[in-house]
């Protein structure tokens, strides 16, 4: 059986294959003699077969940039060594050919009669042997914050050596104690709510003294904060969601980092963060970026300027810098099988840099989903960010956004009184100008998140609101995401935003109630929950939702509708966000009707007679025309 095997590689393979066992076995060898060896490299791995060739590794040791470098491996050339004015770091830059096969080989570093080796590993792919299925219309979005999610491992809540080594989970701002182990436990409940996708909040070590739980401070990129986990352990949590046919979502912060980064105690280079004689902050004015009108001045400003005081602002524009950041991203995608990254801050990083991260990503993988944060006013400001934007001579590339200004307008809808532009006047104007996109079904739509105030409490605490809502994000154009807790009405204000990042009842051994279980629940929770799990289950399959178009009709006294519709199927969603009851004019929607009269409640199962159909009071259904 192994001769007919040995028989089948070509003879121009052999001396190959041949070559690299004899070099990883004496690699090994040397390994175990357990000589000088270099601090850190950045990544400590690769792969081969990987789309493009070139992989720059940061090297860190102390005076190392004195040193000679030297690589022999078939496939795997250094193109050349750059130094900077700190001589702790040195950058290699290497190009890997296709021929380049799987294992270990050293890389010598001499210095005078010094010599010093690190054993570099190339891995076979994994994530090239099946499709990576990124993100659709059919997924179903959860957005947690880890720490704030569920306790599954209470070995890990304090870790020694951590500048924030305490719980408090009376305080706002302290770690609660929450991980991934709690999230791995979770996964059922989120299987069963219809979940299809989950978005973490930053999960790379935080090591910051203050408000470290939320992880927007990252301050070790290729490594999971020990207060979540490890690394191996994101992997098997992500392995576990692919088996129950789920997906992963990494948040990815290219703008900034902690200040107690390691890099950043050590900086590589003078300018590889922004630098200003004080203190400076951004003045997070987005705009600034596409005003016809705007000053130098204040375009630096927002480009340049810190996010926070301990959060100093990356310089993309040092190619070292943009090279780091794009391979962390693509080292993780491939080490834990990443379906999507949730970019953070995005108008805020160097906006050509971020156009080249995207195709770099995308050339690796496809399909990935990508999506970003862009937190301002204005449909035409937030689309000018998207990927083929017209009017704009950079195309980001950037496949979708999370769409703030759908959000706004639902916010208006459900809380201000029916007018020209108000109410659901402006849900109406605000997808009018969906023209402005190249792909606005794309965009990820929300009704919270853990920067702003919690959907329950925005709609007054108000059941019928909360479900016109939800039937709104689940049936319009877009991919729907969803905060955790609000599926059970957690309520709050972002004032600060601590106040809707709390706990969710039954995630903690001592917790005295379990809302992630039935009889956790109270009846108001309980009708939320399966209203919105009703609605999750059944948009999976319903191609009217997840593949179909949209056809919206003016609003009147406050009644609006719209129709989703693919081929032979056809839903109406009706809301009534007034005081008072509407009665249905049947005959304004027979373009899409068609004479058609019965229709079915996706909620209740009832059919109903659409003609003299009277809405209460902010009453709102999703109905399956027959």
């Amino acid at each position: 059986m192994i001769n007919t095997k040995l028989n089948t590689i070509s003879g121009k393979m052999w001396p190959h294959i041949l070559l690299n066992t004899l070099l990883l076995l004496a690699s090994t060898l040397l390994y175990a003699k357990k000589e000088p060896s270099i601090s850190r490299i950045d990544p400590a791995f690769w792969w081969a077969g990987m789309h493009r060739a070139e992989l720059e590794l940061l090297v860190y040791h102390p005076n190392i940039a004195k040193a000679s470098v030297t690589i022999e491996y078939p496939g795997v050339q250094l193109i050349q060594t750059e130094i900077t004015e700190n001589p702790d770091y040195i950058f290699l830059q290497l190009h890997i050919s296709k021929e380049a096969l799987p294992g270990i080989f050293p890389i010598y570093f001499q210095r005078g009669k010094e010599n010093l080796r690190y054993n570099f590993e190339l891995r076979k792919r994994t994530t090239n042997q099946f499709k990576t299925r990124g993100l659709t219309n059919e997924d179903f979005i959860y957005l947690a914050m880890p720490d704030r999610f569920a306790n599954g491992d209470q070995a890990n809540d304090i870790i020694k050596g951590t500048l924030e080594a305490s719980l408090n989970r009376d305080s706002m701002f302290w770690r609660h104690g929450g991980d991934l182990q709690g999230v791995r436990n979770r996964i059922p409940y989120l299987k069963d709510l219809g979940v299809t996708a989950l978005w973490l909040t930053p999960v790379q070590e935080n090591n910051q003294p203050k408000v470290s739980y939320h992880g927007y401070a990252i301050t070790d990129h290729y490594r999971i904060d020990p207060r979540f986990g490890t690394n191996e352990l994101y992997k098997t949590m992500v392995d576990e969601l692919h088996q129950q046919q789920m997906k992963i979502i990494m948040d990815i912060v290219p703008n900034h980092i902690g200040n107690n980064h390691w890099l950043y105690k050590n900086l590589p280079s003078k300018d590889w963060v922004h630098q200003f004689p004080a203190f400076t902050k951004t003045n997070y004015r987005a705009p600034a970026l596409m005003d016809p009108y705007a000053s130098n001045y204040d375009k630096d400003l927002m480009r340049n300027g810190w996010f926070d005081v301990h959060m100093p602002d990356l310089n993309q524009q040092n190619p070292h810098v943009g090279r780091y950041l794009t391979q962390n991203y693509i080292w993780w995608a491939e080490f834990a099988g990443i379906d999507g990254f949730r970019i953070d801050t995005y108008p805020y990083p160097d906006q050509e840099y971020l156009a080249d991260m995207v195709q770099a990503i995308k050339e690796e993988f496809p399909d990935i989903g990508i999506f970003a944060e862009i937190w301002d006013h204005g449909v035409a400001m937030q689309s000018w960010f998207s990927g083929g934007f017209k009017a704009k001579n950079l195309d980001s590339y950037l496949p979708s956004v999370l769409d703030f200004q759908l959000y706004f307008a639902i916010n208006d809808a459900l809380t201000k009184d029916f007018g020209w532009t108000d109410g659901t006047s402006r849900l109406y104007y605000t997808l009018a100008q969906d023209f402005l996109y190249e792909h606005a079904f794309s965009n990820v739509t929300f009704l919270d998140n853990h920067d702003q105030s919690r959907f329950t409490s925005i709609v007054g605490e108000d059941i019928r609101k909360f479900k016109t809502g939800i039937n709104w994000l689940m049936t319009l154009r877009g991919t729907p995401q969803l905060y955790y807790g609000t599926e059970i009405m957690m309520k709050n204000f972002a004032d600060p935003d601590g106040k809707v990042r709390s706990d969710f009842p039954g995630g903690w051994a001592a917790d005295s109630l379990n809302k992630f279980e039935k009889s956790g629940r109270n009846a108001i929770e309980t009708e939320a929950f399966n209203h919105l799990r009703k609605l999750a289950h059944w948009r999976k399959t319903n191609k009217a939702i997840t593949e179909g178009k949209l056809m919206q009709f003016v609003p009147e006294k406050g009644l609006y509708v719209y129709f989703r519709y693919h081929q032979t199927q056809t839903v109406m969603v009706i809301a009534n966000c007034s005081k008072n009851p509407n009665l249905l004019d049947v005959t304004r929607y027979n373009e899409r009707l068609a004479g058609k009269r019965h229709a079915y409640d996706v909620i209740s199962g009832e059919e109903l007679q659409l003609e003299n159909l009277q809405l209460a009071p902010w009453q709102s259904l999703v109905l399956e025309i027959k």
